[in-house]
């Protein structure tokens, strides 16, 4: 009698414990055990759409068959690029509040051109070169996950991964236990001193076999019979990139060429670029053990070679088809992984965008819709010239990025030039560029005759220390490039703003919106589900038909 009321005892007690860890609804407190936000680095929203009947009924279709498909989401910033969406995903603000306008800029404060995430205070690790010195230092504000530290007292598990350095260290945020990316040089995956004086053991033993070198065995060659890929323009075209070398013009690529050449830069143009990261995710959730206790976890995954393929090829490519047709193979084992690790109602996944992008101009010419490119860089050099020949000075522009063009305020003092003038005859001349829609100050955006909303957007992409003094408006379809081939993004149009957003998993309804949302309520989004307070610069909303009540 005394073994039977023991027994019942502990079935009771282990009973009581399962239920503690198990998430519970009806708790008001209660959180999924582990949060995975998912970036497609340069995913248009009709991807979504453009290839839905060749998905597999597991990947993307699982995400909108049983999550919710917030379908008219769009990015409320310019420009439109990869640091500044991860950050603002992630952040729940905009560049105009947390800093990271661009991949690059000119730092008056520095005086000189930076880079997002670097920073040469730290120090590599993992590689010898300097790939590694890089960190969250740069962005001004906390994102979910530093959130979500705060929240449990920093018992989370907050991890970011990606090729990019960028699309991995921003989301992970400030207080983030680590941030892995890609190095090219090495074929390894590294990080900073910033997060780890040493890698851990299981990301040496990831690295010691260079998987990449395994993956190049693999060759790319369609995952379809090519003359399938109705949705997709002919294989070869002028007007495409030369990704790997100038002997491989399409279908089938060679790759094992350059396991034989120690070449591991390739790795990013390729679909398994997407599968290197998404193998090391998963080892990052078990070795890691995240997802394993009563306390969230936070795992940021980037997935990189997407936006390398488009720029390569473009959204209307066989390429760009056969990325997105395996990816969704992808985030079906991806899935699955977690169904089984964590439990199937005990994560929550949302995924998204970091930008879309541009058709390549000579698509566009091939079938008569508007276009053309308009270089940046040789427009800031006959403005230069412009600018000598009025006021007697070289160099009054020092800089530019993304259709920014930065005054040289040394050289305008020393000279004692007049700003104004300075400001308006760069105006007048830039809008005789072909292709130009119009030229605005960008200190003075107040006075633009713009629609409200591109005036709201151009406004919220625009940090004063960071940012040019004039900016320059393209004409649809017109991009910014001194490439011939290729295509590019960051613009305000639809094209380049409108994104995917998908939310999935424990705490979400199944269901779909087709009322406007931003890529700033994602954040606020996940922490009301967590129950925690948003990100320190959040401007976004809750989207609340995505949480169950």
């Amino acid at each position: 009698m005394k073994e039977k009321l023991i027994t019942l005892l502990l079935l009771f007690h282990c009973s009581v414990a399962f239920t503690q860890n198990k998430p519970n609804l009806s708790n008001q407190n209660a959180r999924p055990k582990l949060v995975v936000g998912l970036v497609i680095d340069q995913m248009r929203w009709d991807f979504l759409y453009r290839y839905y009947d060749r998905y597999t009924n597991d990947g993307f279709k699982r995400l909108m068959r049983d999550g919710f498909n917030c379908e008219n989401t769009f990015i409320p910033y310019y420009p439109t690029v990869t640091a500044a969406g991860h950050a603002s995903i992630y952040t729940g603000t905009s560049p105009a509040i947390h800093g990271i306008v661009g991949n690059d800029w000119y730092d008056y404060d520095q005086q000189k051109s930076m880079y997002c995430t670097e920073d040469k205070n730290v120090t590599s690790v993992g590689t010898s070169n300097n790939n590694g010195k890089m960190s969250p230092k740069n962005m001004l504000v906390t994102t979910i996950g530093d959130e979500l530290k705060l929240a449990t007292n920093f018992r989370s598990k907050v991890i970011g991964i990606a090729l990019k350095d960028r699309g991995s260290i921003l989301p992970a945020g400030h207080s983030a236990d680590a941030a892995y990316w890609y190095d090219k040089k090495t074929g390894n995956f590294i990080t900073s001193s910033y997060y780890e004086t040493a890698l851990p053991q299981w990301v040496l033993d990831f690295n010691a076999p260079k998987r990449v070198l395994d993956y190049y065995q693999q060759d790319w060659n369609t995952l379809y019979p090519i003359q399938t890929y109705l949705q997709s323009d002919n294989d070869i075209n002028t007007y495409e990139a030369h990704e790997f070398d100038s002997t491989q013009n399409g279908f089938p690529y060679n790759l094992k060429k350059y396991a034989e050449q120690n070449d591991f830069d390739k790795i990013f143009s390729t679909p398994q670029g997407n599968a290197l990261t998404m193998e090391f995710a998963k080892t990052a959730i078990k070795k890691e053990q995240l997802g394993k206790d009563s306390i969230t976890d936070l795992l940021a995954v980037s997935i990189s070679s997407t936006d390398y393929i488009g720029h390569a090829f473009g959204p209307n490519s066989i390429e760009t088809e056969d990325t997105y047709l395996r990816l969704d193979r992808e985030i079906a084992a991806f899935l699955k992984y977690l169904d089984i690790e964590i439990g199937k109602n005990n994560y929550t996944l949302f995924l998204s965008a970091d930008h879309g992008v541009a058709h390549v101009p000579g698509f566009l010419e091939k079938h008569k819709l508007p276009n053309n490119i308009v270089s940046g860089s040789d427009s800031k050099k006959k403005l230069n010239n412009h600018l000598k020949e009025k006021f007697g000075y070289d160099s009054i522009i020092i800089a530019n990025f993304k259709n920014q063009f930065y005054l040289n305020f040394n050289a305008i003092e020393k000279h004692q030039l007049d700003k104004n003038k300075i400001i308006e005859s760069a105006i007048s001349f830039l809008n005789t560029i072909d292709g130009v829609d119009r030229v605005l100050d960008y200190t003075a955006m107040h006075k633009a005759m713009l629609p409200q909303e591109l005036k709201e957007q151009f406004t919220k992409g625009y940090y004063p220390r960071r940012c040019g003094d004039i900016l320059v408006i393209l004409k649809p379809g017109y991009l910014d490039t001194k490439y011939e081939t290729g295509t590019q993004h960051s613009v305000w149009n639809p094209y380049d703003a409108h994104i995917p957003l998908l939310f999935y998993g424990y705490g979400i309804n199944k269901g779909k919106t087709y009322t406007k949302t931003y890529m700033t309520d994602i954040a606020p989004t996940i922490t009301s589900l967590l129950h925690i307070q948003m990100p320190s610069g959040c401007i976004g909303n809750t989207i609340d038909d995505v949480i169950k009540k």
